[in-house]
């Protein structure tokens, strides 16, 4: 990802990136990133989540409008465990997520 990332930055498309992986991003050098603490394959958190997802997407909107040093990684501060605590009340009562 992060070859493809610098090229298409290259060509004066500005990108970024969520990663679970933050010291493969470090040395991959992306031009940014937001970094989620959470499972391989959970980048934006549990299925059908839409306030994480939309947090995720947030932050990444954020992090592409307001960050032009190359390699920021910014961390999002959501642990996995609240995340899935989250899912599962929303769950038990009968709410869609």
């Amino acid at each position: 990802m992060g070859l493809i990332q610098r090229a298409v930055e290259a060509r004066g498309i500005p990108t970024v990136s969520v990663t679970v992986a933050r010291d493969a991003t470090e040395v991959l050098k992306l031009p940014r990133a937001v970094f989620v603490p959470w499972p391989m394959g959970h980048h934006f958190g549990v299925p059908f989540h839409r306030d994480i997802q939309r947090r995720v997407l947030f932050e990444m909107l954020d992090v592409l409008t307001t960050e032009s040093e190359p390699g920021t990684i910014r961390d999002l501060n959501i642990r996995w465990g609240d995340v899935r605590r989250a899912a599962k009340t929303l769950t038990a009562q009968g709410r869609r997520l």
